[in-house]
């Protein structure tokens, strides 16, 4: 009887994170000597590739020792100090007029996503972090949370929402929304040290941007969608807990979990939003949210195989939909969603093998052995 399972392309999306790595800076893959890989890389593809390799357990085995130093060294360059304290740039190009990473001004400084980003590379590549400025990192995460009063495009008058605080990208200034609160919890459990974050407050900002769904919006009032879900319930189990107090009341949990499964399609994937088409990428967002929630157990992992199986590309890499062309975005979603959720392939050949992952931690979003690696090496050590 033939498998309803496709071999799982591993060595063909290995090479297409591999092509894309390409652009990062020390890489010995072949490029074209026409690209000026500062100017198109950015420590968020870098993660997505990086990523993918060690997702796919070849990180070792695809890359050279001298790939990995080249990688780390360029990650370390980005790391900028200023008047806000310390962080990660995206890239050399965030500072055109400068060739030093340092010192920053309000307009060129550290990036709170793209500093998240860079410690979990960083990590996956075995860092010592003995470079790491650990004080300034817990100004500079100080330095994004900001009291909102923020105008409403949708209303003439300004609204606060009960005095809470969320976190902009950049020191003082940027975007605020869902994504920014929960790279600031991941940077402030990295360290071991949430004295930068005033974390009742910070939460307060998460419960505003919870619908009548259960799913939760970017920002306050707006739609539900399983990005933001994620990153809100992420950050509510990654908050330390004042007396034993839990994220979500069981009847919140209930209601989540509702939403969330209900957007698994008849296809087999999960779609963001209600009532829109499955997108290989709310694989791990809404799959993550619901193994955070403990209902790992209600999705069907046979068809959501399936569906990210029909989704992968003929030269490698794994694309939002099937037909589709790949991205190393929804290929390292697509593989991290299938390290929590492998499907139960029959019999124990090549096919069964290619299905086979590691463990992932839903919370940090990595490897559970890059996380005790974190544990191990991003904190302060107390002499």
């Amino acid at each position: 009887m033939e498998s309803p399972f496709p071999n799982f392309a591993r060595a063909g999306h290995a090479g297409h994170v591999n092509r894309c790595l390409s652009g990062l800076p020390g890489s010995q893959v072949e490029i074209d000597s026409s690209r000026h890989a500062d100017f198109r890389f950015s420590l968020a593809l870098g993660f997505y590739c990086i990523g993918a390799l060690d997702l796919l357990g070849v990180l070792q085995a695809k890359t050279t020792e001298t790939d990995r130093t080249s990688w780390r060294a360029w990650i370390w360059e980005q790391q900028t100090q200023g008047p806000h304290g310390t962080g990660f740039r995206p890239g050399p190009f965030a500072t055109p007029d400068s060739s030093s990473p340092e010192p920053y001004t309000d307009h060129d400084g550290p990036h709170l996503v793209m500093t998240y980003t860079a410690l979990l590379t960083l990590a996956i590549l075995r860092d010592d972090f003995s470079q790491l400025d650990r004080a300034g990192l817990v100004k500079f995460v100080r330095a994004c949370q900001q009291e909102d009063g923020r105008q409403d495009s949708n209303c003439c008058h300004v609204l606060m929402v009960n005095l809470s605080l969320s976190f902009s990208m950049l020191p003082k200034h940027g975007d605020t929304d869902l994504r920014t609160v929960y790279c600031a919890f991941c940077i402030c459990d990295m360290l071991n040290d949430w004295s930068g974050v005033d974390v009742e407050r910070a939460i307060k900002f998460i419960r505003t941007c919870r619908t009548y769904e259960g799913g939760y919006g970017q920002a306050s009032f707006y739609e539900a969608s399983g990005g933001p879900t994620y990153i809100a319930l992420a950050s509510l189990h990654l908050a330390p807990r004042a007396n034993g107090v839990l994220p979500l009341t069981p009847e919140q949990r209930k209601k989540s979990i509702h939403w969330l499964i209900h957007n698994q399609d008849k296809c087999g994937g999960f779609r963001g939003r209600t009532e829109k088409p499955a997108d290989a990428c709310y694989s791990f967002w809404c799959g993550a949210a619901l193994k955070i929630l403990g209902a790992a157990d209600l999705i069907d992992a046979e068809l959501h195989a399936s569906f990210l199986g029909s989704c992968q590309f003929k030269y490698g890499g794994i694309a939002k939909a099937p037909g589709e062309n790949p991205d190393p975005y929804h290929t390292y979603l697509s593989i991290a969603a299938l390290t929590m959720y492998p499907p139960n392939v029959p019999g124990e050949g090549s096919l069964s093998k290619s299905w086979d992952f590691e463990t992932l931690d839903p919370l940090l979003n990595a490897r559970e052995e890059t996380v005790a690696w974190i544990r191990e090496h991003v904190p302060a050590k107390i002499n």
